[in-house]
């Protein structure tokens, strides 16, 4: 109950401030990372998820590998995935993203696919060896492609459309990761995932926050398939 408490009361109040404090494009950095944020799009130098993300994907070995970062922002994960020499997808709903994807992409002198779509609307189904997720994190309905950034829908739409659809864009070596923060919606998100067939375990949890940030690895399950009679 308190870290539900922390969280709408950090949402509410730190979210406006971030807002009109992100009105003018930003510049961040981070390690050999360098990136602009134009406004409206999501910083992730304030907040936690994102960089406990990129934390763990660094232990990956990613050369010659397909990455798609699904609801990139930034660009920040895709651009580190293409450092490292994969061959990296990255997609967001927003155009603003898109912008902001392809001015980082040229000042990283990376090259990256960038495509528009809402989740998988416009991309071709294809194999990934690695799909990475950072999703929005709170129950409403989101009304501007800003908001998508932040609202999962109330009845948690995006993870059913997530997990009805993510096994287009996977072998049965795949693996997509997903960071997630302590909250009670979890349990549900899980269980969209079983219903699905995916196996959905923790591989990594962050404890220097208010919140429990954990990052889950979730692999294709096995389909039945009955026999012909």
């Amino acid at each position: 109950m308190v870290r539900r408490f922390i969280k709408f009361f950090l949402f509410y109040t730190q979210r406006p401030l971030l807002l009109l404090y992100l009105k003018n494009e930003k510049k961040f950095y981070h390690e050999n990372l360098r990136l602009v944020i134009l406004p409206g799009i999501f910083h992730p130098g304030f907040f936690p998820g994102t960089l406990f993300f990129y934390s763990e994907i660094k232990k990956i070995n990613l050369k010659n590998k397909r990455v798609l970062d699904l609801g990139s922002g930034s660009g920040m994960l895709a651009i580190y995935s293409a450092q490292k020499g994969a061959a990296t997808v990255a997609s967001d709903i927003s155009w603003k993203s898109i912008v902001t994807i392809d001015k980082n992409a040229r000042w990283n002198r990376v090259a990256i696919s960038i495509i528009q779509s809402d989740m998988f609307v416009n991309i071709n189904p294809q194999e990934f060896d690695y799909l990475f997720i950072d999703p929005p994190r709170y129950r409403k309905n989101p009304r501007t492609d800003g908001d998508y950034t932040w609202y999962c829908g109330e009845h948690l739409d995006y993870y059913s459309k997530l997990f009805s659809q993510m096994r287009n864009y996977m072998h049965t070596q795949s693996v997509a990761f997903m960071v997630l923060f302590q909250d009670p919606m979890t349990e549900r998100i899980k269980e969209l995932a079983r219903e699905n067939k995916f196996s959905m375990n923790i591989h990594a949890i962050e404890n220097d926050y208010p919140e429990k940030i954990y990052l889950y690895r979730i692999s294709p399950g096995q389909i039945n398939v009955m026999p012909n009679s």
